[in-house]
């Protein structure tokens, strides 16, 4: 589990693919301070495990799933990523609880200065992550922790701080770049908790309809 806090940004060495597996190797430093084999590091919001390092890089596997569904596929020798380690026990809990799995990716539409941030606003490729998607919640962009200013069927938007800018990959960022999405887990648990068992079986009748509405956030808290 992650947070959201990017901690350093690591600069892509080598790539080494094989149809749609790849072995990255990513320059580093302050994550590998404490690193181990078998260890999850965040490269763009995707969880990675270390299968090797050294004392100023380390390497991760990205399988075919991976691959097809994140924006890793476009990496390139010498591209800028974020990271960060699993959190610590012990550690401040600064963003939101991040997985790692990302839900979809993102074009940016575009990229606007608003006195002291700038505001991306960016369209998800799969639409249906939108129900998960609410204006002053959290969502994960590259791996960052952020809040959503606005948000529609179509786009969503975050404004983002100088200092986020500078310490994150977002400052590479253009109108037409591709991002990883992870939407807010809390609410992909619950719809899974509110519509389990839904289903009629094969020959019955049609799902019947979710309790999970706006009106029922709303009242107990959510919203």
């Amino acid at each position: 589990m992650f947070t959201g806090i990017i901690e350093e940004i690591g600069h892509m060495r080598r790539i080494h693919s094989q149809g749609q597996a790849m072995v990255l190797t990513i320059g580093a430093k302050k994550v590998l301070e404490d690193v181990h084999l078998g260890d999850s590091i965040s490269v763009n919001g995707v969880c990675l495990t270390v299968i090797a390092f050294d004392t100023d890089s380390f390497s991760v596997d990205v399988m075919p799933e991976t691959y097809r569904k994140t924006n890793l596929r476009k990496l390139q020798s010498g591209t800028r990523v974020n990271l960060e380690r699993a959190m610590a026990a012990n550690g401040r809990f600064g963003g939101h609880i991040v997985q790692g799995h990302v839900d979809a990716t993102a074009t940016i539409l575009s990229r606007v200065p608003e006195e002291n941030a700038v505001v991306y606003r960016f369209e998800p490729e799969n639409k249906q992550i939108f129900k998960y998607i609410i204006a002053g919640g959290s969502i994960t962009i590259d791996g960052i922790s952020l809040t959503v200013v606005d948000v529609n069927h179509h786009e969503a938007a975050v404004s983002i701080i100088p200092h986020t800018l500078a310490q994150t990959v977002l400052y590479d960022k253009k109108a037409g770049d591709t991002v990883n999405i992870e939407c807010d887990v809390l609410g992909k648990y619950m719809e899974r908790l509110l519509t389990f068992g839904s289903s009629e079986p094969a020959g019955g009748s049609a799902k019947k309809q979710s309790k999970l509405t706006e009106s029922f956030l709303a009242d107990n808290g959510f919203m």
